[in-house]
């Protein structure tokens, strides 16, 4: 009887390894799926061209998603990404069209590199802010977010008076400015918004593998009061997330502004739902604690590709909302199957 039992484990071991690995591929898999099924759909889908325009697409997505990962491994949320990214894409523009000096008499145009340096620093400060409300003055992660959100979104709009700045990469008075170099440029072919993708995934992925602040995060994201006891600066950790998400948030605003040579207060609308949905999808858990840089630049893949391929086989805007949907909550139910059963 024995060995029939241990044969019967036997055979079954392979079954949940299996089943264990298509859950961790999944946003791999999918990722598959969806260019293989538009690649039949259309003639156009499977060219490299296209990739490269479809990928300059999701640098966007998923520089906020890396910003909202690290939030949601430390057991939060930040739903304040959107509106940070169009305040900071507006106050870049702002600057771009020249400071007035009243005293002087002058106008002021700052260089490209101290414009990209403050929109970074005003996307920092925001996302301090958030940190310190939830850190130090318990405010839900939820509340305080969401209140940034109307916040960041109503200062963007009090600036422009609900305008769009227009033609940042230069004028006929000024010349090229060089603020569209990471919207349009490209090195050896590959558009700069995708390696700014790229060096921002590295970096944030070298941090949660090889630094004590990545160990810290994963602690105070599994078990906040466990990690408090064995001497993780909590507190600190989640105002710096935050920080990072801000930053995050401030960098996808300078690459869409450039993109477009243009910004305007409403960019980035929903835009947090969609670096929410990137993360589900490439497998973290939303309880904290448990994701990877590697899956969310998956799940954000799998959201950019699957939108751009509707839009190239011509399929409703409302039926794509309805997809993009439906995929988020299959990423869901799968992450409560993985969790779920990681758990009994």
């Amino acid at each position: 009887m024995a060995d029939i039992t241990n044969s019967n484990a036997a055979t079954r071991r392979p079954r949940m390894n299996i089943g264990h690995m298509l859950l961790e591929g999944r946003a791999f898999f999918a990722l598959v799926a969806i260019i293989a099924t538009f690649s039949v759909l259309s003639p156009v889908y499977f060219s490299l061209s296209n990739f490269l325009i479809m990928s300059s697409h999701v640098a966007i997505f998923g520089l906020l998603a890396i910003g909202m990962l690290l939030v949601i491994l430390n057991g939060g949320i930040d739903l304040s990404v959107g509106s940070t990214l169009g305040l900071c894409g507006v106050v870049a523009g702002f600057l771009m069209q020249g400071v007035e000096v009243p005293a002087a008499g002058v106008i002021l145009y700052p260089p490209v590199w101290a414009v990209v340096v403050l929109t970074l620093a005003l996307g920092a400060a925001v996302g301090a802010v958030n940190g310190i409300l939830i850190a130090v003055f318990r405010v839900p992660a939820f509340v305080a977010t969401l209140g940034m959100l109307y916040v960041a979104r109503g200062v963007a709009l009090l600036m422009t008076n609900g305008l769009t700045y227009n033609n940042l990469s230069g004028s006929e008075a000024l010349g090229n400015t060089g603020f569209d170099w990471l919207g349009f440029n490209r090195i050896g072919g590959v558009p700069i918004g995708v390696i700014v993708l790229a060096a921002v995934a590295l970096a944030a992925g070298l941090m949660l593998a090889r630094t004590a602040f990545g160990r810290w995060l994963y602690a105070s994201g599994g078990n906040a009061r466990a990690a408090e006891l064995s001497g993780v600066p909590t507190r600190r950790v989640q105002i710096a997330v935050y920080m990072l998400s801000g930053i995050c948030a401030a960098i996808a605003g300078l690459v869409l502004s450039s993109q477009l040579t243009s910004a305007g207060p409403t960019a980035g609308t929903t835009y947090e739902l969609t670096a929410i949905a990137a993360v589900v999808i490439g497998g973290a858990a939303l309880t904290g604690g448990r994701g990877n840089v590697r899956g969310t630049m998956l799940g954000a893949f799998v959201i950019g590709f699957l939108s751009d391929g509707l839009v190239i086989i011509g399929v409703s805007a409302y039926w794509q909302t309805v997809f993009t949907g439906a995929v988020i909550v299959l990423a869901v139910l799968l992450n409560s199957l993985q969790y779920g059963r990681s758990e009994r």
